[in-house]
């Protein structure tokens, strides 16, 4: 039997990089998944035919993160059309990157409405309809952990929150079996940010290991988190970025 045999799971930001790794590397574990997205619904059919190549049920919803109504909406669209929900995955995000100057205001609202309105909606959504036993993985980024340069002032501060968002829930919801735990990416070969992008060398340079990580690496570690053998883990950090915080 797999390890999610039966597990109904939504992945925010699901239908590129990071997300549709994880959405399929979860439903290969026996999981039927649900996510969203905002753009590109051909890459969202993609993703769900893959889930449903894995044998399990794919539902792709279009939502918004920067939505307040969509952020909840999605938890109880999944909730409902699943029939439950097993796991979270807190995945969707944006960054605006630039000198300090240069971020507005518009800026300011739209990464902390996505980065970390959304998260808090999602997961106290998802909480109000879990049962014992349920997981919310948060995806955070290296750069709580180090900031490498210049120009990530907002993305850092907006990523910072999910620690304490992560460590409060894992508090919280202790009582009621339900895990809370965070992930940080470092460097990750996305249609976002690729491996042989303009600042890609500077990047891998970063990292202990001089390389950028795969979607799939980050994937396989919600996995864990969100399996049998990680029932005993909560209120916790993992780095998933080639040594770029050591």
């Amino acid at each position: 039997m797999s390890s999610m045999s039966g597990k109904a799971v939504l992945v925010t930001g699901g239908s590129r990089g990071v997300g549709a790794a994880t959405a399929v590397r979860l439903a290969e574990e026996g999981a039927d998944v649900a996510f969203t997205y905002v753009q590109g619904e051909e890459r969202a059919r993609e993703v769900a035919a893959r889930i449903e190549a894995a044998g399990r049920k794919a539902l792709p919803l279009r939502a918004d993160a920067a939505n307040a109504g969509d952020a909840a909406g999605a938890v109880e669209w999944a909730a409902d059309a699943l029939g439950r929900l097993d796991v979270l995955v807190n995945n969707a995000g944006i960054g605006v990157l630039g000198p300090l100057e240069s971020i507005g205001l518009a800026d300011v609202d739209r990464v902390l409405d996505v980065n970390v309105r959304a998260a808090f909606l999602a997961s106290q959504a998802a909480a109000a309809r879990m049962e014992r036993g349920g997981r919310i993985v948060t995806i955070g980024s290296c750069v709580t952990q180090r900031v490498p340069g210049a120009g990530a002032t907002l993305y850092a501060m907006s990523k910072a929150a999910m620690i304490g968002l992560n460590k409060a829930l894992a508090r919280e919801l202790g009582e009621r079996g339900i895990t809370a735990n965070l992930v940080h990416p470092g460097p990750t070969d996305t249609d976002m940010n690729p491996a042989d992008g303009p600042y890609a060398g500077a990047q891998a340079a970063g990292t202990a290991l001089g390389r950028f990580g795969t979607a799939g690496e980050v994937a396989a570690m919600v996995a864990f988190l969100t399996g049998p053998d990680a029932a005993y883990v909560t209120g916790a950090e993992f780095a998933v970025d080639g040594g770029h915080s050591a």
